[in-house]
């Protein structure tokens, strides 16, 4: 009889990746998912749905789930589970996703987030990041609540919260060279989503620049995109086209990293990211990393590999346009094994409780 309920919303991307890696570890286990779409409809209304779908049963003993459940509402609904050990885990946090106005911000997701962690019993972050700018952000977004405002709820639910890493799947691979290694242009990589939190703007704005000035350099624009793209994408592959390698989504995981392999530089041009698997990747493919000098990329990556204005961003594409070799011979100082589940395994049935 199962003892551990899985549970997961928005089954897709990493939030998939994460349950399937959990459920063969634990014997006794059952999950219930939701597909991974619309995500706004699923952080308001999975709660009741899955509290009609998942069987009453006495052998409960613990319920893990991700953030974008609320589970305040599932326990209330479903009262045969308040007693169990419930596990909540933050791929994002909504306190802190990038908006153009205050106004724009949807309280809601945020505030069932919070409600969430107050019901919770542990709660499991991706990154240091994540946990303290959640932890940080509680008292300033409860300024928006009028009046009658809740009080020192960080303090209640930091006690609760600890940090283990997305574990990353790395493949066996050996770094692809192209011939006449030496004389090769610069190649790009930028595997993000297509969507304005990722800033595709900036990078593409200063590839074009370095176009403009008269650099050479081969592009790879990876990544998922949505129903919305933005507009930066349809001119930066007319202004670009002759230097595009590959653009968009890979049709498997293989040609994915195929992709990466055979990349010099990765670059995040992000405003929001709490761990950022696809940088990772690239590094375990020999990318040499470029990324925000904030968010969670001080927590990966050494300074060098930061930058924190868009001129130090143009100035280091443009010294390793000028001198491919620099970043082809670089050895990228990030241990890859923490973020590994050799190392996170452990780490994961010690939270949950399972030997």
């Amino acid at each position: 009889m199962p003892e551990v309920l899985l549970i997961e919303p928005f089954y897709g991307g990493s939030h998939q990746q994460l349950m399937d890696t959990l459920e063969p570890i634990i014997k006794d286990s059952v999950k219930f998912t939701l597909p991974a779409k619309k995500w706004h409809w699923r952080a308001r209304t999975a709660a009741l749905y899955l509290s009609q779908v998942i069987p009453k049963n006495d052998t409960y003993r613990i319920l893990f789930a991700s953030s974008v459940l609320n589970l305040a509402e599932l326990v209330a609904l479903r009262p045969d589970l308040l007693n169990l050990k419930k596990i909540l885990y933050f791929h994002e946090n909504q306190l802190l996703y990038p908006v153009k106005k205050q106004q724009d911000r949807d309280f809601q997701y945020g505030y069932n987030q919070i409600l969430s962690c107050l019901v919770a019993d542990k709660i499991i972050f991706n990154s240091k990041f994540n946990q303290e700018s959640f932890l940080s952000s509680i008292d300033t977004f409860l300024k928006l609540i009028p009046d009658h405002r809740p009080k020192n709820l960080a303090e209640e639910i930091r006690p609760k919260c600890c940090v283990i890493y997305f574990p990353i799947f790395m493949p066996e691979m050996c770094k692809y060279i192209e011939p006449d290694n030496k004389s090769r242009r610069l190649h790009v990589v930028w595997p993000h989503r297509w969507e304005h939190d990722k800033n595709p703007e900036l990078f593409f704005n200063t590839l074009m620049k370095l176009h403009e000035e008269g650099y050479e350099f081969k592009l790879s624009v990876l990544g998922q995109s949505f129903k919305d793209v933005p507009a930066i994408f349809e001119e930066a592959k007319a202004k670009l086209d002759k230097f595009i390698v590959n653009w968009g989504y890979q049709s498997s995981k293989a040609e994915y990293f195929k992709c990466l392999q055979s990349a010099d530089v990765v670059v995040s041009t992000a405003n929001h990211e709490f761990f950022g698997v696809a940088m990772l990747e690239a590094v375990h493919c020999g990318c040499y990393p470029i990324a925000p000098n904030r968010l969670v990329y001080p927590e990966i990556f050494p300074k060098e590999y930061l930058y924190n204005t868009d001129q130090q961003l143009y100035k280091m594409l443009r010294k390793f346009c000028k001198s491919p070799d620099l970043v082809k011979s670089h050895k990228v100082k990030v241990d890859l094994e923490q973020y590994s589940w050799s190392v996170l395994e452990s780490q994961f049935k010690f939270a949950l409780g399972i030997t």
